[in-house]
């Protein structure tokens, strides 16, 4: 092999004299039977390798070699000898990515599939490669060896922005790879070393295609029923997201000022501007691809409803490509998370209160959007509703609340209760906090669907819940007067009166169903009395439907009349509940009503009060992504972390990684050593 390098000397290493020979066209295989076994047991230096293939500017001109060279790969990549594996998994990473990438640039000019394995055998080699690819995920070897494999799927599969354009995904998607995956969740410390890549892959590989055509893991993962596998898969969803939740409350104590002097400075300084969230948005980085892998399970496999609060969160810190931290971590070296246990549901609910105070940054808005599409199918699945209203299973949740100057953010709450009541609480803190004019109306729709279903099945079950009821009431009504006091400004931008809508049929359905679900009768007299108490608010709605309603070329007229018929029974209580006011007030010569003497009045008056039975209150539509128009939005949120990915890929191993691979491959050497008797 010496014969094939320059003559003059260098400080190149072998392997790399090799790469330059090869793409130059020399053919050093020819005189040597043996060049390549040789070759995939020299170290494979990935970088130099893709600085080589990135010199081409054709790389049309280099097919051949490169196709040989994959073909060679394969080969190796079936070697007993672990290293030859390693290093043909490394050269196969190389030319993959700069391929791919070259194709991208100039797409479609050339066969992508073609110009990296080629069309000769495609089918045979495409098998033996996903075989033995899967074999090495699912047997005892050495875990670099399995990050190397998983790089290069991912390589694969984010090799376009948009999934559905990417030629290499009908090559990859089998049943076999997915098996591998699911199995490959089910060890501790394969999912501690690689389950968020693992997720990563299966969530692109379900999202391709699958709005056009029928993609067969999108069945696949809908019928699992493994709890096994399943708690694996919830397990490293739960994690990931706990281990943003830990960061996210190490960050916010460490930009909290302490001292008086400090106090006194933020108190003035308060005065005068904009109290902002604590902490900039852009140190927080949000893990969308486990969110969509949460989404995923969530919207196609109800056995997965049952591991919510049933999987526990494992104490380790997932390493994952966005982050600095290697993605073999020793047991020895496991960062320990210092909070109380915790369970997936837990731990979504309270990311969602954290990314929902940051909704002014365009990339945490769409996590935002997520949080709430995850919720509205938890809160109108039957089992996951039975789980969060269950007494006898009580959770602490510590939902993070935004800081305004009209509030102080009280001390997170200890207090364990059922998680619908946590649910609750994130829906009104949402309500509270994100009135502006450039108006969250979708998401302000998927909270007050998220209200809706468990009021729905409160009704359904007759489960009297005693909660805050008044909190709720109280957001609604502002809501509804932010609508009033925006009104010419919103309506240029969105059709508010759907909001309002929503919102007053919350009202209809407490009006009509509150006493099969309210704690008492004294709540159901408290929510008489709001009304009463806000007539004015819902008045001035009541108007501005009518003016919109009334006029033949306003653009939502259909949308303001259908407001005001369900405005009907709420304008009913008030002008009743009023004449009786003032009755009462006019026997007793009183000029104003204590709270407790209006209450007296709404208790003796409702027999002769007459409401109108109205339809469907306890209905709605259940989610469905592609009647809702939703693949727009998942399809830009794939995007964007197939982007997120690509920045952070390194192809070749890291010094790490490097060293790992050395010590499990020395080990496995030993091990045959000790079973074989003599050195090999």
């Amino acid at each position: 092999m010496s014969k094939l390098l320059p003559s003059k000397k260098t400080l190149k290493e072998k392997v790399v004299q090799l790469y330059e020979a090869l793409i130059e066209g020399r053919e050093p295989y020819i005189e040597n039977n043996n060049f390549w076994n040789e070759f995939f047991l020299l170290k494979a230096n990935g970088q130099a390798f893709d600085s080589i293939l990135n010199a081409i500017n054709n790389v049309s001109t280099i097919k051949p070699v490169v196709n040989l060279m994959s073909t060679q790969c394969i080969v190796a990549i079936k070697s007993d000898n672990n290293l030859r594996v390693a290093n043909s998994l490394i050269t196969l990473c190389s030319l993959s990515k700069v391929i791919s990438d070259k194709w991208r640039q100039s797409h479609p000019k050339f066969d992508l599939i073609d110009h990296i394995i080629g069309r000769e055998d495609l089918e045979l080699k495409t098998q033996i490669l996903i075989e033995t690819l899967c074999n090495i995920l699912i047997n005892e070897l050495p875990v670099s060896l399995k990050t190397l494999v998983i790089k290069f799927f991912l390589i694969l599969v984010t090799t376009h922005e948009n999934v559905n354009k990417n030629p290499l995904i009908d090559l990859l998607i089998s049943d076999q790879l997915f098996d591998a995956l699911i199995q490959t969740l089910n060890v501790h410390r394969q999912r501690h070393n690689y389950g968020y890549q693992m997720i990563l892959l299966l969530t692109i590989l379900l999202n391709y295609r699958k709005y056009e055509s029928i993609n067969p893991y999108i069945m696949k993962l809908s019928i699992v029923d493994d709890e096994v596998q399943l708690n694996g898969y919830a397990r490293v969803i739960s994690n990931e997201l706990l281990v943003f939740n830990k960061n996210f409350h190490q960050i916010n104590n460490e930009s909290k000022p302490s001292g008086l002097f400090n106090t006194l400075t933020n108190m003035v300084g308060n005065m005068f501007i904009a109290e902002d969230n604590g902490i900039e948005a852009n140190s927080l980085k949000t893990n969308n691809a486990v969110l969509l892998a949460f989404y995923e399970a969530i919207h196609l496999n109800r056995n997965f409803i049952t591991l919510l609060t049933t999987s526990p969160t494992e104490v380790y810190a997932i390493a994952n490509e966005s982050t600095d931290t290697s993605n073999q971590i020793n047991n020895d070296t496991l960062e320990s998370i210092q909070s109380p246990p915790s369970n997936l549901l837990v731990a979504f609910l309270q990311f969602s209160s954290i990314v929902m105070i940051h909704t002014k940054d365009e990339s945490i808005l769409k996590t935002s959007r997520l949080c709430f599409i995850i919720l509205t199918c938890i809160t109108e699945d039957q089992c996951a509703n039975a789980i969060m209203h269950d007494m006898n299973m009580p959770f602490t949740v510590q939902l993070h609340r935004m800081p305004m100057r009209h509030r102080k953010v009280n001390p997170q709450s200890t207090t364990s209760r059922p998680l619908s009541y946590s649910v609750m609480d994130l829906m009104i803190e949402f309500m509270l906090t994100h009135t502006r004019k450039n108006l969250l109306l979708d998401l302000y729709m998927l909270c007050i669907g998220v209200i809706h279903r468990l009021l729905c099945y409160q009704k359904k079950c007759k489960i009297r819940v005693d909660y805050a009821w008044k909190e709720l009431w109280t957001a609604l009504i502002t809501l509804l007067k932010f609508v009033l006091s925006n009104e010419s400004d919103l309506l240029k931008k969105c059709n508010v009166f759907t909001l309002a809508i929503n919102v007053v049929n919350i009202f209809n359905l407490f009006i009509t169903f509150g006493d099969t679900f309210l704690p008492s009768p004294q709540a159901y007299d408290e929510l008489y009395y709001e009304i009463i108490r806000m007539h004015s608010v819902f008045e001035h709605l009541y108007s501005m439907t009518l003016r919109y309603a009334s006029n033949e070329k306003a653009e939502y007229k259909e949308s303001a009349t259908r407001l005001a018929s369900t405005l009907v029974n709420i304008k009913a209580i008030i002008n009743h509940f009023n004449t009786k006011i003032e009755s009462y007030s006019l026997q007793n010569q009183l000029s104003s009503l204590t709270e407790e003497q209006v209450l007296d009045v709404v208790r003796n008056n409702y027999d002769t009060l007459t409401l109108k039975l109205q339809d469907n209150l306890d209905q709605y539509d259940r989610y469905d992504p592609i009647k809702q128009c939703e693949s727009k939005f998942f399809n830009d949120l794939l995007r964007f972390v197939i982007n997120d990915y690509r920045k952070s890929l390194n192809i070749t191993l890291n010094a790490e990684e490097q060293h790992i691979l050395m010590q499990d491959l020395q080990m496995m050497s030993n091990l045959c050593n000790a079973i074989n008797g003599d050195n090999i």
